[in-house]
């Protein structure tokens, strides 16, 4: 099993350059809204969602649980101007699911904006939000929010997991980069961020217990870093993690001195805004990746102990 430290260092290592990069989180609020204003919300909504669990895990130092914290307080009031820019674009985009599933993990931390709460209570009733043409996982994943937030899905989660490609449990070795990152969510989604490994399916459990190891080390060999980590979280995930050492040593020797995080093989260039866009997601899975397997080691440790 993996030295835990190791696992520990690289999330704190992560924070520490998404704090020093905290600027990169922004938005473009004179885009045409046809080009995609919402576009630039993801990375927000994924840099809640990450702290969320790094604050529900507890397993976090007083250094990283501050700078988390921090991040948070920046965003919400820099970059989302106190959840005002996701008024608007709840108004570009009605029915866009995007400016809701931000919301949430920050509604979950304790920050609030009611005009977003209340569009989100009223479009949740329109039979198009239901019609939304969506991919399984995404669909699941909408759901799942939908039960967090406390709405009734429009669509049960039940009812979704046997059309994404991971419920049906295919051929393993079709899996392609597009297949896999669809793997890793339907994961996220069905334990809720790896809060509940007992919400994977046995059959899907089993699967992945099988296979995973195989396609870790597939991404290991290419150095795909991002990928290779959404899978190291959903080996966190699993009711048995592996915590395999080679692959953790190897994902934490691809981590820049500074903490960043390369997405492919090594760091790219280019102007700081385009170097961001390029690594802040692999350095956000980073620290996913580093909370959710320091938590199982921990708790592995603790059971072991007489």
């Amino acid at each position: 099993m993996t030295d835990t430290r190791l696992m520990h260092t690289v999330g704190v290592r992560a924070l520490e350059w998404l704090w020093a990069h905290r600027d990169g989180f922004r938005l473009e609020p004179d885009v045409d809204p046809e080009v995609g204003f919402l576009e630039r919300f993801k990375p927000v909504g994924e840099l809640a969602l990450i702290c969320r669990v790094l604050f529900r895990e507890g397993v976090a130092g007083s250094r990283q649980a501050d700078l988390a914290r921090r991040l948070l307080d920046h965003t919400w009031r820099h970059t989302l101007d106190g959840g005002r820019m996701l008024v608007r674009g709840q108004r570009i985009e009605p029915l866009s699911p995007i400016p809701f599933e931000v919301y949430l993990p920050y509604k979950e931390l304790g920050y609030s904006e009611p005009e977003v709460e209340r569009a989100t209570v009223l479009y949740h009733r329109l039979d198009s939000w239901a019609a939304l043409e969506l991919d399984p996982t995404r669909r699941l994943g909408l759901s799942a929010f939908q039960r967090r937030f406390g709405l009734k899905p429009r669509i049960a989660e039940a009812d979704i997991v046997g059309s994404t490609w991971l419920g049906r449990t295919p051929e393993p070795w079709t899996v392609s980069g597009h297949i896999a990152y669809d793997v890793t969510h339907t994961v996220f989604h069905l334990t809720d961020w790896g809060e509940h490994p007992e919400g994977l399916p046995p059959d899907i459990a089993d699967y992945l217990a099988t296979w995973l190891p195989v396609w870790i080390d597939d991404w290991l060999d290419l150095e795909r870093w991002d990928l290779l980590g959404e899978l190291l979280v959903v080996d966190a995930c699993l009711p048995r993690p592996t915590l395999d050492e080679r692959a953790w040593r190897s994902f934490a020797a691809a981590q820049q001195p500074d903490g960043a995080m390369p997405a492919v093989r090594t760091m790219p260039e280019g102007e700081p805004d385009e170097v961001f866009d390029m690594i802040y997601h692999p350095t956000l899975v980073a620290a996913f990746a580093s909370v959710l397997a320091t938590s199982r080691s921990l708790a592995e440790l603790t059971h072991a102990t007489p």
